[in-house]
């Protein structure tokens, strides 16, 4: 029963014959080898490279369980004879296999392409990569507790990692913390992974004329992770500053802007919903219609994060002129309109979850190209 279960959600996100993790697991080798064989290096310490990992299969693993298919996935599975705990391990196996094989290995294979590594530090980040997806799985369902028992839970494990850095230490907390979900796990009744649909208000006001600029608005509020990573966005400028302070102005704002572009949630609203999409290729005079106002949105966005960047640039360094501000405002004007029209030329489709959709290549392709421009800008 548990391995009919298993495979009934390996299979959706993996393919039929498991197709898709054996092309991936291919590119990451090939991405691997291609990285070493440039003879490019860099030094990085060992609790970086173990946060790296957790902190990144955590995330990709709350996405996958807070995924609307893996949701919907759920409820046909609660329509089966099931044993609970048996259902609890097949899904969080599976999504723990995608998260580690498919999302996980990708990092891994870039970063070990270009640091120097021991055998003890790859079975550490294997452990700290299985320790992040129990631990999420087992955070998820308990949602009255999810901030106080993450907050604990992750101030062991940094507290671990940076103070016990050395892998002989390491290992058994993470041993240990691994029994721990485990345990959790067994105690986890698999109705609490389900997803309750969002409902609204009753007496809410019911609004008789479409807009575009009311339905991004709310799309947000439903999907708060697309608000954590706005905040992230904003974190970062604040940030930038710091990092780049000793740098002159005119070659790092630019970069700045660039940087501030990738915020792939925004930017891949009618690929995560093919419903949304369908409906406005097929109404006549969408086109300007939806592109235009998702288009100024997405701008609103950036330049919103690009203006906080110079603003903690003025307070700190100091320069900033009425030049920089048009930049800012023409990065994050390209930028957005890149977005859109790549979404409607190009949209994404043959994902399974969201989370193939935040770490898809293509969500490069506008930051690269801003980068690009950055250059040419801070040259001429």
């Amino acid at each position: 029963m548990m391995k009919m279960s298993f495979n009934v959600t390996a299979k959706k996100l993996f393919g039929v014959k498991y197709a898709r993790l054996t092309r991936t697991l291919f590119l990451d080798l090939v991405v691997f080898w291609g990285l070493h064989i440039a003879g490019f290096q860099v030094q990085i310490a060992s609790p970086i490279l173990y946060l790296m990992t957790s902190a990144f299969s955590a995330g990709v693993m709350w996405q996958a369980l807070s995924a609307e298919d893996n949701g919907a996935n759920m409820e046909n599975m609660f329509m089966l004879p099931f044993e609970g705990r048996n259902l609890v391990f097949s899904y969080v196996s599976a999504l723990g296999a995608y998260t580690l094989l498919t999302k996980t290995a990708g990092l891994l294979a870039i970063v070990l392409a270009v640091s120097l590594w021991s055998g003890a530090e790859v079975l550490g980040c294997v452990l700290c990569g299985v320790n992040a997806v129990l631990v999420t799985a087992c955070i998820y369902p308990r949602k009255h507790l999810r901030a106080v028992t993450g907050a604990l839970w992750a101030a062991v494990l940094l507290a671990a990692i940076f103070l016990l850095g050395k892998v002989v230490f390491l290992f058994p907390i993470l041993a240990v913390s691994i029994l721990a979900a485990i345990l959790l796990l067994c105690q986890t009744d698999a109705y609490a992974f389900r997803q309750r649909p969002s409902r609204r208000r009753a007496g809410g006001r019911v609004h008789h004329r479409p807009s575009v600029w009311r339905y991004l608005f709310r799309y947000l509020m439903a999907h708060k992770n697309y608000l954590v990573n706005t905040a992230a966005m904003w974190g970062v400028a604040c940030v930038l500053p710091v990092l780049f302070g000793q740098m002159e102005a005119r070659f790092i704002l630019p970069v700045g802007f660039a940087i501030l572009s990738l915020n792939t949630p925004l930017c891949i609203l009618l690929s995560c919903d093919p419903a949304l999409e369908q409906a406005v290729r097929f109404l006549p005079g969408q086109q300007k219609a939806f592109c235009i106002p998702y288009c100024l949105f997405i701008f609103g966005c950036n330049l919103a994060a690009d203006i906080i960047f110079l603003c903690n640039w003025q307070f700190q360094i100091g320069g900033i002129a009425p030049r920089h501000i048009l930049t800012a405002a023409s990065f994050a004007l390209l930028s957005a309109a890149g977005s859109v029209l790549l979404e409607w030329y190009c949209p994404i489709r043959g994902w399974k979850i969201e989370s193939d959709l935040w770490h898809h290549p293509r969500k490069y392709v506008v930051p690269a190209i801003m980068m690009l421009l950055a250059g040419l800008v801070g040259m001429f």
